[in-house]
């Protein structure tokens, strides 16, 4: 069996898959090399997960992302906020400059700065601990509570001043959490 079956979340699946003598091939399991690239599809829906919450950000938000002036005045440009700069973050802060948006973004490993820069986002800059943040391969490893709680109290002055915020960051091995707005927040 060639498939994504998210095996190291979704263990009573791939034991059922294992006691039946199956052979599972899970290709996000796929090392994440040069040689790999053509079975890469983590980077691949990475790519498209970013550029597409960007897409439905502008499409939901009441305001346009790019700064116009018009006759009637000038609209300033929306304030985008990408949490994790991995490849989907990247992706997503491309698109939102390339839309015409301000972007900030911010990621617990320090090394992605220059890429973040490098596509026109601004880094934001929090003063936490990161020096174990970050595997051996280069991706963000999870880490305990109490940085999670401090990382929170930093961050609610940017996502406040925030018209969108779009998080990407995956951490391999957790299952990825979905975050849906309370209803005053949509209204």
């Amino acid at each position: 069996m060639i498939g994504t079956c998210d095996p190291l979340v979704a263990h009573a699946a791939v034991r059922s898959i294992a006691e039946r003598g199956v052979t599972l091939f899970s290709l996000e399991l796929m090392p994440r090399i040069t040689r790999a690239q053509s079975m890469d599809i983590l980077s691949s829906m990475a790519t498209i997960a970013g550029y597409k919450a960007v897409l439905l950000a502008a499409n939901a938000l009441p305001k346009m992302f790019p700064m116009m002036m018009t006759a009637a005045g000038t609209i300033a440009p929306a304030r985008v906020f990408v949490l994790g700069a991995g490849v989907a973050g990247l992706q997503a802060i491309a698109t939102a400059r390339r839309l015409g948006a301000i972007v900030h973004a911010y990621d617990v490993r320090p090394a992605v700065r220059e890429q973040v820069e490098s596509l026109g986002g601004k880094f934001v800059q929090l003063a936490l601990e990161t020096a174990a943040a970050e595997d051996a391969g280069g991706y963000a490893k999870a880490l305990g509570d109490d940085f999670y709680r401090k990382q929170r109290e930093m961050m609610f002055r940017v996502v406040a001043e925030s018209d969108v915020v779009i998080t990407t960051a995956a951490v391999p091995g957790k299952k990825a959490r979905s975050w849906s707005p309370p209803r005053w927040w949509r209204a």
